[in-house]
């Protein structure tokens, strides 16, 4: 059984069918599912989806495109729904360099915040980072010594060199259905060099449904698709990429 450690299925695009679409998952070799909040109230939906659902948990917090929402309780009441014993980790928080994000300066100050919150709660963090790889890595480097619990670079799509970086700090590659494209030649190329053992799964659903699904609603039964795609990328068979996945998975956020 698979684990999809990145989802968000409190989005919009699920409200007429999600338990179906949850029923479904479990249904087709997906053991549990982290889903993600994106901000403060979104984190609050993550959280009591999870509680609903003995095998749903939750990861909390501030993605970069939506800081300038946070006040100066946001991240005490983050730290508040911490205490669920299901939320089992800080994110996505990271940096988004796209034309009109947040400022950036505010999107590195509340990544660093939310990093010392998580190493304050003991939790891994789960990274954002768009079109802002160089400064991401930077803040990583800076504050090593405050990533005691890991964590993991959603929806990896760099370079062999940043992989084999974020491994030494101690984190995850979170491959998803990206590496299923017939463009991504320089990730699928990196995915071959990355230690199976470094490896985690997620789909991001909904979106980024992989190939032969793409631009279709994603969802967490895909997950053994992308499964398949990196069991022919890695040479391993899918039971193989099944089982050290899932370890992995269980590892890093202790589910």
């Amino acid at each position: 059984m698979f684990i999809d450690t990145h989802a968000h299925l409190t989005d919009e695009r699920f409200d007429e069918d999600r338990e179906e679409i949850i029923k479904k998952a479990f249904d087709s070799m997906t053991e549990k599912i982290i889903t993600s909040g994106v901000n403060l109230e979104n984190s609050k939906q993550a959280v009591k989806l999870a509680e609903e659902y003995e095998n749903i948990y939750a990861s909390i917090g501030v993605h970069p495109q939506d800081v300038d929402g946070v006040e100066d309780n946001t991240l005490k009441e983050i730290e508040r729904l911490a205490s669920s014993k299901k939320v089992v980790a800080i994110g996505e928080i990271g940096l988004e360099y796209l034309e009109n994000s947040p400022d950036r300066e505010l999107q590195n100050q509340v990544f660093i915040e939310q990093i010392l919150l998580a190493e304050k709660l003991e939790l891994p963090i789960v990274i954002h980072t768009r079109n802002a790889i160089g400064d991401t890595m930077k803040i990583l480097r800076e504050y090593k010594n405050h990533l005691k619990s890991g964590g993991t670079l959603h929806c990896f799509s760099e370079s062999l060199e940043i992989a084999q970086e974020a491994i030494k700090l101690g984190f995850c590659i979170s491959v998803g259905g990206v590496s299923t494209f017939t463009n991504a030649k320089r990730l699928q190329e990196a995915i071959k060099e990355i230690p199976i053992e470094n490896i985690i799964l997620e789909t991001d659903c909904p979106y980024l449904a992989p190939t032969p699904y793409r631009g279709q609603r994603n969802d967490s039964s895909f997950i053994p698709v992308i499964a398949e795609n990196l069991a022919k990328l890695k040479n391993l068979s899918v039971q193989e990429v099944e089982e050290i996945t899932t370890l992995n998975a269980r590892r890093l956020f202790k589910i």
